[in-house]
C-alpha cells in the first residue's frame, strides 16, 4: 500500500488529512516535529511526504534541503500559509514536488499527490541529448559540453520540458502546470526566473523567447 508521511504540527489539520488521504486507500504517518520528520523520510519507507513549512526544532525548508542533500528524491508536496512568490520560488527551488497554500480543499491535495505519485511511477529511465546538452534522467545529471553542470530539482525539471519538446512554442501556462503542478497565476514571474537560471547554466541561445507566446528550445 502507498504510505504518506505527513509532517504537520497543527494536529487538526494533520489528523483532516490523514482521515481524507486513509479514505482514499493511502497508509498514513504523521509526525509533528521537524528533525522527527527529516529521519522519518531518510530511514522510513514512505512514498511521498506532505511537509508544512512551520514546524518546530527545523522548518520545512531546512527538512527539504537536508533530504536533498542526502540525495533523497522522494517526491515532497510542502503546505503552508504562506503564499508569496518568494516562498513559492524557495520552496521549489530546495527540491520540493508541489507547493500547496493553505487554506486548500482536500480534492486539490489529493488530485496533487496522485500526479506527484504518477510522475515518480512513469519517470522514464533515459538521457535525452540535444546539441551539447545531456540530461541524465535516471541520475539526474546535466552536462554542457560533456562539463558537468548542477542544476536544481526544478531546473532540472524545466530542462526536461524544453529538451523533450525541441521546436515547440511552451507557454508560461504549460510549463507552470507540467514543472510546478499549479494554476496559472497571471501575476507570476517564477518560470521567467527560472528560464533565466536554466539560460545562464545551459547556454543563453537555447532558449528563445517567443514574444506574447512563452518559451522554446532552439
Amino acid at each position: 500500500m502507498t504510505k504518506i508521511l505527513i509532517i504537520e504540527d497543527e494536529s487538526r489539520i494533520a489528523s483532516f488529512v490523514s482521515r481524507g488521504l486513509e479514505a482514499a486507500g493511502y497508509e498514513t504517518q504523521t509526525v509533528e516535529d521537524g528533525g522527527e520528520g527529516l529521519a522519518a523520510a531518510l530511514h522510513g519507507d514512505a512514498d511521498l511526504v506532505l511537509l508544512d513549512v512551520g514546524l518546530p526544532t527545523m522548518d520545512g525548508f531546512e527538512v527539504l534541503r537536508a533530504l536533498r542533500a542526502e540525495r533523497n528524491t522522494i517526491p515532497v508536496i510542502m503546505l503552508t500559509a504562506r503564499s508569496s512568490t518568494r516562498d513559492t520560488v524557495d520552496g521549489l527551488d530546495a527540491g520540493a514536488n508541489d507547493y500547496v497554500p493553505k487554506p486548500f480543499t482536500f480534492d486539490e491535495l489529493l488530485a496533487r499527490v496522485r500526479s506527484r505519485l504518477r510522475e515518480t511511477a512513469l519517470s522514464p529511465g533515459v538521457s535525452i541529448t540535444h546539441g551539447d546538452v545531456v540530461l541524465d534522467v535516471l541520475a539526474r545529471r546535466a552536462t554542457v559540453g560533456g562539463r558537468e553542470v548542477e542544476l536544481s530539482t526544478r531546473e532540472f525539471a524545466l530542462a526536461e520540458q524544453f529538451l523533450r519538446n525541441p521546436g515547440r512554442v511552451l507557454s508560461r501556462e504549460v510549463l507552470l502546470s507540467r514543472v510546478w503542478g499549479l494554476d496559472f497565476d497571471p501575476g507570476s514571474n517564477v518560470v521567467d526566473v527560472y528560464v533565466r537560471y536554466l539560460r545562464g547554466k545551459l547556454g543563453a541561445a537555447h532558449i528563445i523567447t517567443v514574444r506574447g507566446a512563452g518559451y522554446r528550445w532552439e
